[in-house]
């Protein structure tokens, strides 16, 4: 499992044209907005089909995103536990 984290600046008045777009992308859930700041603030998770990597990609591409910063990233790859 992966999963990220990220914070979108973005004017206000295209915030309904941004959370339409950001529907669209898969493992993406949107999470809070701020319109008094210009940001968003949502979270982006591996599927079956597509990765955290490509969701995080498409969400800067975006239409009026103006700016995306990762705030916090996990994965548990590696974690198995191995006994000896």
């Amino acid at each position: 499992m992966k999963i990220a984290s990220l914070v979108l600046r973005a004017l206000p008045a295209d915030f309904p044209e941004i959370k339409a777009a950001l529907a669209r992308i898969p493992g993406v859930e949107i999470h809070g907005s701020s319109e008094e700041v210009g940001r968003i603030v949502v979270t982006v998770e591996d599927g079956e089909g597509w990765s955290v990597t490509d969701s995080i990609l498409a969400v800067n591409l975006a239409p009026k995103v103006q700016a995306v910063t990762l705030a916090y990233e996990y994965t548990d790859d590696g974690l198995e536990l191995t006994e000896e």
